[in-house]
């Protein structure tokens, strides 16, 4: 490991750049060479406590700003990152590892969420009722919550902070988001962008850091809500925390995602599709498709065309027009590759062996070529773990029945899909899967900007799934008001309980 980085990223308080009162730091790596490029400080407590106040300051005005300038300045944010989006790709590639070509969807997927909360408006209205009694109208209003609190993960930098924060900005709050250590200065990039549209100061903060920001963020008394996504066990941690605490919580956890392959399914589409899904962001995805249930007659078929497209695939630097780039950090590169060693050891048959890759870039990055098992046993951890990373794992079954089982005895849901051509299957299918997010011969969707991303089970804690509405939702308080407006004839008393006429 080489150590070259000297710039040391700061925290983003008030619309400008902040030290903080921390004295620690940690290291961002350029995971393509393995080397340190940069420091970023890690708050202590009190400096999320300078960012939440100024979020709270910045909210007492913001809230009352109309919807109609809320919405320039999202529209001109929208406009600035289309047009700069090509230089945070290259940040994302630069910190994450990922291709520049994967880098630019996950900004056109977060550029999605942006457009929709430029039209929140339309979704921020109350409703009226006129004489639910003889001169009393009922009407309800929607009001912003406060500041609030994001805390996102290393794999989408840029995206899944854009799941949060345009919404809740849009409604009215004040954010202070907490990126990941590993990759931190899309965010700090981003604000920078806000404030070029013209968001005031304090509405948007950024608190970098590791457990010590997030449990002041979780426990603190002017943050009104948590929004997560991470692993199950610190989702959990998250949700217990912050609920304990009087907020209001989404938390996205963790996936293990199958993809029941039936004998009817055009195969050549499915080892596509297995291979994109599986591989594509050097599996650090929670999207990913990590399991295969391919039913028995085409099983050997199946594997045989996966195995002849995973030969094709070129891996290296992300900057150079690779296919797939490296793991975040060596550290979680090893752990990965530790659970080749647990399948094949628990009776798995090894196909493609990442571990011997030679990749198109420096050796000193934290490479994994993209691997293959077939025959992996569902009590293996290499079947049971989220594993997140390019290890693809085929489980063989008799039928559509043990496919289904498999998959609902996952203590995960977040997405399912199911290749065939049979509709009776697919509508079967999607009814009957305990998972939050369905493909039908595609591997397993983000949904749309006005759908809304989230899983069941233990990839989902709380009942607020992330943007479409269910994003707005979250970030807003309905207030329903009651109104008599007396005319000049009313008068006298009447002290008994008031009746509906």
């Amino acid at each position: 490991m080489t150590m070259t980085g000297t710039e040391v990223l700061d925290h983003w308080i008030a619309g400008a750049p902040h030290a903080g009162s921390g004295t620690r730091t940690g290291p961002v790596y350029d995971p393509a060479k393995g080397e340190v490029s940069k420091h970023v400080r890690f708050a202590a407590a009190a400096d999320v406590d300078t960012a939440v106040a100024a979020a709270q300051e910045a909210f007492t005005a913001w809230s009352q700003v109309s919807m109609a300038k809320r919405q320039q300045v999202l529209f001109a944010f929208r406009e600035l990152l289309a047009a700069r989006q090509e230089e945070l790709a290259h940040i994302l590639t630069s910190e994450h590892g990922k291709v520049l070509a994967d880098a630019g969807g996950e900004i056109a997927r977060g550029l999605e969420v942006v457009e929709f909360a430029c039209g929140a408006s339309a979704h921020l209205k109350g409703e009226y009722s006129v004489n639910v009694s003889t001169g009393v109208d009922v009407y309800s209003v929607v009001q912003p919550l406060g500041v609030v609190g994001i805390i996102s993960p290393f794999n989408f930098p840029a995206m899944v902070p854009l799941w949060f924060f345009p919404l809740a900005i849009a409604a009215g709050n004040a954010v202070v988001l907490k990126p990941s250590e590993k990759d931190p200065s899309a965010a700090n990039w981003m604000a920078a962008l806000l404030k070029e549209a013209g968001l005031p100061d304090g509405v948007f903060n950024v608190v970098h850091g590791d457990k010590e920001a997030v449990d002041t963020l979780l426990t603190h008394p002017d943050v009104a809500a948590i929004s997560f996504v991470g692993s199950t066990p610190i989702a959990r941690h998250v949700y217990e925390t912050a609920t304990a605490h009087g907020k209001r919580v989404q938390a996205l956890g963790g996936a293990k995602n199958h993809m029941l392959v039936l004998p009817d399914a055009d195969l050549d589409l499915v080892a596509d599709a297995a291979v994109n899904a599986g591989f594509g962001s050097a599996g650090e995805r929670c999207m990913a498709i990590s399991v295969v249930l391919a039913v028995d007659s085409i099983a050997d078929e199946l594997v045989a065309k996966i195995r002849e497209r995973m030969s094709g695939l070129r891996i290296g630097d992300g900057r150079r027009g690779t296919d797939m780039g490296p793991l975040i950090t060596g550290e979680h590169r090893d752990r990965v590759a530790s659970y080749v060693d647990v399948a094949v050891g628990d009776g798995a048959e090894l196909v493609v062996d990442g571990r011997t890759i030679e990749p198109d870039g420096d050796p000193d990055g934290f490479w994994l070529g993209p691997t293959l098992l077939d025959r992996v046993p569902t009590s293996s951890r290499a079947y049971t773990d989220e594993i997140f990373g390019p290890v693809l794992s085929l489980v063989r079954v008799s039928g559509y029945e043990e496919g289904l089982e498999i998959i609902n005895a996952s203590p995960y849901g977040n997405g399912a899909a199911i290749f065939t051509n049979d509709g009776g299957a697919v509508r079967r299918f999607q009814l009957e899967v305990t998972a939050g997010m369905v493909g039908v011969n595609v591997p397993i969707p983000v949904p749309v900007a006005y759908y809304s991303f989230g899983g069941w089970k233990a990839s989902l804690f709380g009942d607020a799934k992330a943007y479409g509405r269910h994003g707005l939702s979250f970030f807003t308080r309905e207030k329903a008001v009651t109104s008599r407006w007396l005319d000049p004839s009313h008068g006298g008393l009447n002290l008994g309980f008031p009746e509906h006429d």
